[in-house]
């Protein structure tokens, strides 16, 4: 009898230590298991480059990626991000890009330079958890050239309030006070131990890379040497704290005007006036690989759709080649936009000029080239509308365009598929 009871008290300490250790409360009201032994997380390996392709650390295999973005993750609740992870592998799509960053102000991830909202870190917590067991990988990207959620902007003024003599946002790049800032926030998210995996974020195998801004943007072009010398040294700094993910830049792409025979790929003179040149911003050592945007509906608004469909293909085919050819690198197509009204012969625009960017896309990886993927900007899901643009979609209520997203991912995977690997449960692709 005495054996029995003290059986029955271990159960009850046990599941008292489980309670309050491994069980906390959503805002929803719902219980969720906390695990913080990583040992226990899904098996996922790291991704990596070698040469002008992504491919799996562990054994070379080729990694090519039909994802999407969804900035909002950090700022929703937890069942929202669930979902769209859900909808997002529904689609066979396995990299989403995402917002790492929400500075200043009382609700903000960073309310000031060294000082943490604990209640939205672990919202980002939660974030590439979820991820990790929805067998989706993040890029996380950790400022923005825009004033949404902070920005550049945020940090000169964080500069001026501690004393700095700064004027102009392109300070950014260049102002000691700032790139302290900058730095204490990279080393913050980096050493970060997940509150949900117990997995430091720089161990973290659902981070697919880390994304220094987001369209980085000069002011004045004569900024541009204090952007190349800013984008080496956060680099350069990320990697000396992790070896194990992948660093890109973030940029739209545009050629500078010192690439003559590129800047008639640009959708304007304006773009090459920008600070930003993409050859040159991609090329420094400890950048993996390249990123490209892509918004013809808001680049050349005044042309007709024609002229975009022409635009879009070149611009393309310039960043593969230039990638292939030049860098050496895999370019991501990280922000592929477009409006979504607009039919004509029975097809939508926006699903013509996605078709595009997919079928080039899909040609250069079947040639084993740099084209490594493409991201949609950006997937939503009905209850995240405040956050809706001119380019949102919530894809199921466009079944054209839903099929051909899944379409890419199922061709996609059925070309680099390793022969006898087991097929995942996520998957929505049927063998052929």
């Amino acid at each position: 009898m005495e054996r029995k009871t003290y059986t029955a008290l271990g159960f009850l300490l046990l599941g008292t230590f489980l309670y309050f250790n491994w069980i906390s409360s959503g805002s929803d009201g719902r219980f969720r298991i906390r695990i913080p032994i990583p040992w226990l997380q899904p098996k996922m390996g790291f991704v990596g480059r070698n040469g002008t392709h992504f491919v799996e650390v562990e054994d070379g295999t080729p990694v090519y990626v039909n994802g999407w973005n969804s900035y909002w993750l950090i700022s929703s609740k937890l069942e929202e991000v669930s979902e769209m992870f859900r909808r997002g592998r529904a689609m066979g799509m396995t990299v989403c890009r995402t917002w790492a960053f929400s500075d200043g102000g009382a609700n903000g991830l960073q309310i000031s330079p060294g000082r943490f909202n604990e209640r939205l870190f672990q919202a980002l917590d939660f974030v590439i958890y979820d991820a990790r067991r929805s067998n989706i990988r993040l890029i996380l990207c950790l400022v923005n050239n825009l004033n949404a959620f902070g920005g550049k902007a945020q940090y000169v003024r964080w500069a001026q309030a501690a004393g700095a003599n700064v004027t102009s946002t392109d300070s950014f790049f260049s102002d000691p006070t700032i790139k302290h800032f900058y730095k204490d926030y990279v080393e913050k998210i980096l050493s970060r131990k997940n509150s949900y995996s117990g997995v430091r974020y720089k161990d973290e195998p659902a981070i697919f890379a880390w994304e220094l801004m987001n369209e980085p943007r000069c002011a004045l072009n004569s900024s541009a040497p204090l952007l190349q010398a800013w984008i080496a040294e956060m680099a350069s700094h990320i990697k000396s704290l992790d070896k194990k993910h992948m660093v890109t830049v973030g940029l739209e792409g545009f050629y500078g005007h010192g690439r003559t025979e590129r800047v008639g790929a640009n959708p304007g003179e304006w773009a090459s006036s920008l600070g930003s040149d993409f050859i040159q911003n991609s090329a420094d050592e400890n950048i993996d690989f390249a990123s490209v945007h892509a918004y013809p509906d808001s680049w050349i608004p005044k042309a007709s759709f024609e002229e975009k469909v022409k635009y879009l293909s070149n611009w393309v085919d310039y960043h593969v080649n230039d990638s292939e050819h030049v860098l050496k690198k895999p370019v991501l197509f990280g922000e592929v936009g477009f409006h979504l009204e607009g039919k004509k012969n029975g097809s939508y625009d926006r699903d013509i000029i996605l078709k595009l960017v997919y079928d080039k896309l899909y040609e250069s990886a079947k040639k084993g080239e740099a084209g490594a993927g493409a991201l949609i900007w950006q997937l939503m899901i009905e209850e995240t509308q405040v956050y809706k643009d001119e380019f949102s979609l919530v894809a199921s209520r466009h079944p054209s365009t839903y099929n051909l997203i899944l379409q890419q991912s199922c061709r996609l995977r059925k070309l680099f598929r390793r022969k006898g690997k087991t097929k995942s449960n996520f998957w929505p692709c049927t063998d052929p």
